[in-house]
């Protein structure tokens, strides 16, 4: 048996004619009556009586003809959906985030997927920093990320969607809490709130360089598992910290955020990043939304050599 024997079948039970289920088919009337004479003799069955003026289901056909239109039925959908996953419109795109720092750009992406394609699923992965990130992409267990650049992966390509500004977090009632900036050298004898050191974290790596820069070591208080943490411990008093600009709402009581004055970097670029070798129909459609729900900013401010 095939699903053109259960065609026929369905299509002669519906009709009660053979000339007419023929035609319906698109075939002459000898090779379908040959092929109900066939699937009668595999299935060791009768399906139907005939008789010179008319056709009727048996007892037998009348039972087998809902099981006949589920089995086509769901090879109709099987059709469907490997043509939908061949276009990229189902499928699934596992996406790789770091927390709080993500919380503007994530949304925007994400709710724009929903919208054009609502047949991809989107598999969300929290705080997967950058260098874990980097990793996770290469091996195949991430399809996109978000990251920062820079990206010293051949593997990867990527597309830079934000400009995010470096800032200083302070408690409330410190010290330094009413200055337009601060200057990093002012807070050597600050306790500071960080990442831990191996979450694969730009930001943490760049808050010990811009330190060292500025000719001291950060002296850390208390570790924190992601950015939303680190800066509630700064709100509680607990020390300092750097952030991003993205991050500033998290926490807006108990805390000020001041631009940072001497020190470079000014800014961090967040980006998405795929492995360059991924030709996932899905994954395409996801980074062609991208380009309108996040587009590029106007980079040359800033004073980047970057043409991607």
């Amino acid at each position: 048996m095939d699903l053109r024997d259960f065609e026929a079948f369905i299509a002669v039970a519906e009709e009660l004619h053979f000339g007419r289920a023929a035609a319906r088919l698109h075939m002459a009337q000898p090779p379908l009556s040959n092929r109900i004479t066939q699937l009668e003799n595999e299935l060791r069955l009768q399906l139907f009586q005939r008789t010179t003026r008319n056709v009727r289901l048996t007892d037998a056909g009348e039972r087998l003809l809902v099981p006949a239109r589920r089995a086509v039925n769901q090879a109709a959908a099987v059709r469907e959906l490997a043509a939908a996953i061949a276009s990229g419109e189902e499928g699934r795109v596992r996406i790789g985030f770091a927390g709080a720092s993500s919380q503007r750009v994530l949304p925007l992406l994400t709710r724009a997927v929903r919208k054009a394609h609502p047949g991809i699923e989107l598999i969300l992965q929290s705080q997967t920093y950058v260098y874990t990130a980097f990793d996770q992409l290469v091996s195949g267990d991430l399809d996109l990320a978000f990251v920062r650049i820079p990206i010293a992966r051949p593997e990867l390509s990527y597309r830079i969607v934000e400009a995010e500004r470096v800032m200083c977090a302070l408690p409330a009632g410190h010290r330094l809490a009413d200055r337009d900036s601060v200057h990093l050298e002012d807070l050597v004898d600050d306790d500071f709130v960080s990442l831990p050191e191996d979450s694969g974290s730009m930001l943490q790596l760049t808050m010990y360089s811009m330190c060292m820069s500025a000719g001291f070591r950060p002296k850390i208080a208390q570790v924190a598992p992601d950015s939303s943490i680190v800066l509630a411990l700064v709100a509680a008093g607990a020390g300092v910290t750097i952030t991003l600009s993205s991050v500033c709402q998290v926490q807006t009581v108990g805390i000020v955020y001041k631009p940072i004055e001497g020190t470079e970097p000014s800014h961090l670029f967040p980006a998405l990043a795929w492995r360059t070798d991924n030709t996932s129909p899905t994954l395409l459609r996801v980074l062609a939304v991208g380009e309108t729900a996040l587009p590029t900013p106007d980079l040359d401010s800033y004073g980047l050599d970057i043409n991607k």
